[in-house]
This record gives structure tokens, sequence and C-alpha cells, in this order.
């Protein structure tokens, strides 16, 4: 077999495939896990890499590696970390609840790019494991590559939204419109107000995501085995914070303590509760932007979003709100991916939580979720969208609502009959007050002007 090789473990050999980089234990995980079809995410790959550099300039400082042999570790990892060799990764996500079978990949990689450079054999675990264990090094990727997704994707993504409907909130404050309750006609507001309600949800979901992240930056590495921290010098894990901080431009530090670090995932838990949060407020504003730019005749028509591509495969002319409709189907998946997360967080027993690989996944993807389908909303909807005054006006005209100003000068049960008259005969609020009440036109057009309502 001339494109396999044959590789070895404690268990055995194994034949791996000639061009891999990846030795017998991950090539034992690619043939065990036929779940999916889907590998680790490149973010939490990237953060194995920043681990594994970290741990091995952590463990020349502790006299545990020698240095030579620390730089090429370092080096191999550091390539990791900027996205290369992602293809020598093919693990399954759904595998050993640990994340064992993905460290390991990532201890053969590394032992084999470093042994290419140094020019002699690098073990994978005597060298690149040092002072680790999958039980602390996954928990660790975990936190990082969540920590440095959301510093670099979603929170810079959610603060183009909320700038960019705050800019056309400035513009917006002269345009009044109908408010509706119960999707029924209400009391009017200005479009600039509601698109405020919206941005507020969007700056206080942002500002519950923050809360968690000083809990995300505390890492469990050190722990290793069992929270006890067997085989690392007592110092490991604060090194290891100062070089990952100096590579990730982070503040990560050690947790307070290792056993919770290993045996829960309770921040994760939190933080993609704060993520669903983020999707319930992204499907509202992505439902309310597809009523108000219904129609184009026959729905509400107070916007026009930007026209992106054909609605549809028979009837020509048909443009359909695209990008709200794909943001409320990514809040659907965050959502969901919640409620694994959830499970997968109480999933283990005593000194470990079993089910790290698929909280990692779910993770990030609802962070990668939240992040595109920000940027969508801001760039494809918010930046451009069409306001349609003379459609507002009209139906504000329309509305028997107004009558609630009344309440005060002629009691609720009038104001009632004012309505339901102006309903009934299709007819301006104005107009049927003038009739039923004693107040003069003048008083009524002052009293029922939807700019003094708001």
């Amino acid at each position: 077999m001339g494109n396999m090789r044959t590789e070895e473990d404690s268990m055995g050999e194994v034949q791996v495939p000639a061009a891999a980089l990846y030795g017998a234990q991950t090539q034992r995980a690619v043939d065990n896990f036929h779940i999916s079809g889907t590998t680790m995410p490149a973010h939490f790959i990237c953060a194995l890499g920043l681990i594994k550099a970290a741990a091995a300039r952590a463990n020349v400082e502790l006299g545990l590696l020698d240095a030579t042999l620390a730089t090429s570790i370092a080096d191999a990892a550091t390539a990791i970390a900027q996205g290369q060799y992602q293809d020598q990764f093919p693990i399954d996500i759904f595998q050993t609840g640990s994340g064992t079978s993905t460290n390991m990949n990532a201890n053969e990689v590394i032992a084999s790019l470093a042994s290419q450079q140094l020019g002699q054999a690098v073990h994978p675990n005597d060298h690149v494991n040092c002072s680790q264990s999958s039980n602390d090094v996954i928990p660790t990727a975990i936190h990082v590559s969540a920590e440095l997704a959301l510093a670099n994707l979603l929170m810079p993504a959610l603060h183009h939204l909320t700038d960019v409907i705050a800019l056309r909130e400035e513009s917006l404050a002269d345009s009044i419109k109908t408010g509706r309750t119960h999707l029924m006609d209400a009391m009017p507001l200005s479009l600039a107000q509601e698109l405020s309600g919206w941005r507020t949800q969007l700056l206080q979901a942002g500002q519950r995501i923050n809360d968690c992240r000083s809990q995300l930056r505390q890492l469990a590495q050190g722990g290793t085995a069992v929270g006890t921290g067997v085989n690392a010098d007592p110092q490991f894990a604060a090194r290891f914070c100062f070089h990952l901080n100096a590579s990730s431009g982070q503040a990560f530090e050690p947790a307070d303590n290792f056993f919770a670090a290993l045996a829960s995932q309770d921040v994760a838990v939190a933080l993609s509760g704060q993520l669903k949060a983020l999707a319930v407020a992204l499907m509202k504003i992505a439902n309310d932007l597809r009523w108000m730019n219904s129609g184009p005749l026959c729905g509400l028509g107070e916007i026009s979003l930007k026209p992106l591509q054909p609605g549809s495969s028979i009837m020509p002319g048909k443009v359909n709100p695209v990008i709200p409709e794909a943001v409320a189907m990514a809040s659907a998946q965050v959502i969901g991916n919640d409620s694994t997360i959830t499970i997968a967080g109480q999933s283990g027993n005593f000194q470990l939580n079993v089910m790290l690989p698929v909280i990692a996944c779910n993770l990030l993807q609802s962070i990668n979720l939240m992040a595109n389908s920000c940027t969508a909303l801001a760039d494809k909807c918010f930046a451009d969208f069409v306001v349609n005054h003379d459609t507002m006006t009209a139906n504000l005209a329309r509305n028997p609502i107004l009558v609630t100003a009344l309440n005060g000068l002629v009691g609720y049960s009038k104001a009632a009959q004012i309505a339901k008259r102006a309903y009934q005969e299709g007819r301006p609020v104005l107009e049927v007050a003038v009739e039923m009440t004693e107040l003069s036109r003048k008083e009524l057009t002052t009293l029922l002007d939807p700019k003094k309502l708001i």
C-alpha cells in the first residue's frame, strides 16, 4: 500500500495515509467516528494552536522542555493558529466527549511539523502535550476560541449594526407612522422611535454578552487530568496565560478553581443563553422589517427594502425580503444550539463534562451566525431601506385610535363611539369628532395632530 504508512500507538499498529501529518490516534478516531461528516470548527483548531504554542513556551521557562525543541513546537503550533493545515484535522465533531481525539490530533500534527523542522523525533505526548491533559486543553480551547470570536467577529458586527441604526434614526424623527399592538392599529410614533427600540434591544443584548466575558477569560489550563494539576508545575498556569495573552492580545487568566473549570461548562451555557437572547431580538427585528416591507400593494408597505434578487420562479417581478428571512432562520438555529448546549452542559459525572466537542461546535456556530446576521441586517437592510412616506401618512390619517387623545376631554366611552363611527364610515377621526363633540375644529386639529402625540 504505497499510499499508506504504518504508525503505532499504545494499542498497536494503524495504517495512516502516507501524506498525513497526523498519526495513529487521529486515524483511530477517523475510523471510529462516522457520525456527521462535519469536523471541528476552524476557530477551535486555531485556538488549539495558540494553546500548544503558549504551553511550549511556558514549559521552557519551567525547565521542562529544551529551548530548541520547544521553539520548533511553538513554530508549528503558531502555523496552525494562523489557519494553516486545517485539512489535517479530519475528526468528526461527534467523538469522544472529552475531545481527546482532537487534542491528540493537534499533538500529532504539531509533533510531525516540529520533527521536520528540528530533524529529530518530537513526541506528541511527552513533548507537545507536556504539562497538559485533554481534560484541561479542550475546555480551555472552548473559552479561548469563543472569546476570540466574540472580540473579533460578533461584538464589532453588533456595534456596526447599532451604529447604522443610529444613523437612520437621525433622519427619521419627522417620519410619523401608525403604531401597532396585537398587529392592530395603535397610537402613532415616529419611525426613529421604533428604530430606537430595536437599537436598545441590541445594545442590551451586547451588554449581557459582555457580562459573560470576564468568566470566559478564566481558563482551565493547569488543572490537567481532574483539576489537581498532576504532572504540571504549580507555576505553569500563570506562565501559560502570560504567553497566551502575548500571542492573542487578550487578557486570559487561570481559573479560580480548576475542579469547576474541568467538571462544568456553566460559562459556555451562560454565554449561549445570551446569544439566544440576541437571536430572539434579531428575529423580532427581522420579522418587523418583513411586516413593514409587506406588499407592495396589499401589505403595510411602510418601507421598501432594497431588492436583492428575483423572488419567485413562477411569478415575474416578485421580490422578497430575503435578508430578514435568512436572519430569522439563523436565529432559529442559534435558539436550537442553545438547547443542545444546555443539555451538554449538564452531561458528565464527577470531574469531567463529556460533551465538550458539541459545546464548542454549537457555541462557535452561534457566534458566527449572529455576527454575520448583524452585518447583513446593517449593510443590506438598515443602510438603504426606503421610507414610503405617502403610505404611512395615509394610514395614519385613517387611524381611529388617534381618538385616544380626546379621552381626557370627552371621556373613554364618547371617544370609543367616535372611533367606531370613523372606522365604519371610512372617514378621518377629525371630521367625525367635529360632528360628535362641542370642541372646535381648530382645537381638534391640534389635539389630533399625530406629531403632538408621539
